[in-house]
């Protein structure tokens, strides 16, 4: 299993929190972590501060030379297709391919008010603009080529079967939130199902997801949505056991969010390269 992590804790409250960003990236790759990753709010709300993905990324692709970035994920109806596929197609060159293009249909309808984007249909334009980015990265006239073949991978955000049809129908991968083996292994049932229709093999999409951690000794500075991994009082043994089961139910890489105070994600880092990183890499 391939295991990323965000370079700021989960739900930051200020903006000096981001400050060490590429420190914190840059600690993430010597330790061995696959990728870093970034979500996607354009206005301030209950979920705190959040930078842009793309330029975050892209700032990070400076700062490292091996460790993957990905964006978990990015709101795709509210960026302009042909602009979004140029920008991915973009950071994938200039980052030697490192790129991975994580979307979700987003779910705030003030924030699409904000940018003026109608909130209703937002669902059809995903699949609408997911199609014209893929065209665009085959052969589109793009001022910036991607260095990958036919562009940056894509992963699909979503639990809902419209989300599952359309991961089958464009993604490399399927991204889910905060899943434990038992749901996992209810998406993958639920996309075999639909795979037939969509005249894709189920097998060929990844499964991915994104966690919550708090390891232990440390403090939680927000209330994680859902379980965290391994537990309330997670132990190394308890994140492990709870990994195994999700990499047995078919999950390829878990990207992890560290709902911990920003001055403790140091610490928090080795932790998890400690007594998680090191036992899969064994494996």
């Amino acid at each position: 299993m391939r295991i990323g992590v965000a370079p700021h804790r989960l739900w930051p409250a200020r903006e000096d929190e981001l400050d060490d960003v590429l420190d914190l990236a840059r600690q993430a790759e010597v330790l061995g972590f696959d990728h870093v990753f970034a979500s996607s709010h354009v206005v301030a709300g209950d979920l705190g501060v959040t930078p842009d993905p793309l330029v975050l990324l892209s700032a990070v692709a400076g700062a490292t030379r091996r460790i993957g970035l990905l964006t978990s994920v990015l709101i795709l109806p509210l960026y302009n297709p042909v602009v979004l596929a140029h920008q991915a197609s973009t950071l994938d060159r200039l980052s030697g391919g490192r790129f991975t293009l994580g979307v979700g249909t987003g779910w705030d309808a003030a924030e699409f008010a904000a940018v003026g984007v109608p909130f209703a249909g937002r669902g059809r334009r995903t699949d609408e603009h997911l199609a014209a980015v893929r065209e665009l990265w085959h052969g589109g006239r793009l001022g910036v080529r991607p260095r990958t073949q036919g562009g940056p991978p894509l992963w699909i955000g979503g639990q809902s079967d419209a989300a599952l049809r359309r991961a089958l129908r464009f993604g490399d991968a399927w991204h889910g939130s905060g899943v434990d083996a038992e749901a996992l292994a209810g998406v993958r049932d639920r996309l075999a199902a639909l795979g037939e229709g969509e005249g894709r093999d189920p097998g060929t999409l990844e499964l991915t997801a994104g966690l919550f951690l708090v390891p232990p000794g440390l403090t939680p500075a927000v209330q994680a949505p859902g379980r965290p991994l391994g537990g309330t009082d997670a132990t190394a043994e308890s994140v492990r056991e709870e990994l195994g089961r999700l990499a047995e139910a078919g999950l390829a890489a878990a990207s992890l969010w560290l709902p911990v105070a920003t001055e403790a994600l140091p610490d928090a880092l080795r932790w998890v390269a400690e007594n998680v990183l090191a036992h899969f890499s064994e494996d």
